[in-house]
């Protein structure tokens, strides 16, 4: 399940199985999709991550 975190005024929602951050909660949970049936990432889908420092 994707985790949701806020991170000063904005939204941030996290693949639990990578730990990548994305703004939008599709691409979150396309990744962890992904990443749990593959055990890798999807750079097509990774390409949306934002770097945080959470």
């Amino acid at each position: 399940m994707v985790k949701e975190v806020r991170k000063d005024d904005k939204i941030l929602y996290i693949c639990e199985e990578c730990g990548l951050a994305y703004r939008e909660r599709v691409w979150a949970e396309k990744c962890e999709k992904f990443c749990s049936k593959h055990h890798a990432c999807s750079f097509e889908i990774t390409r949306h991550a934002v770097q945080t420092d959470i």
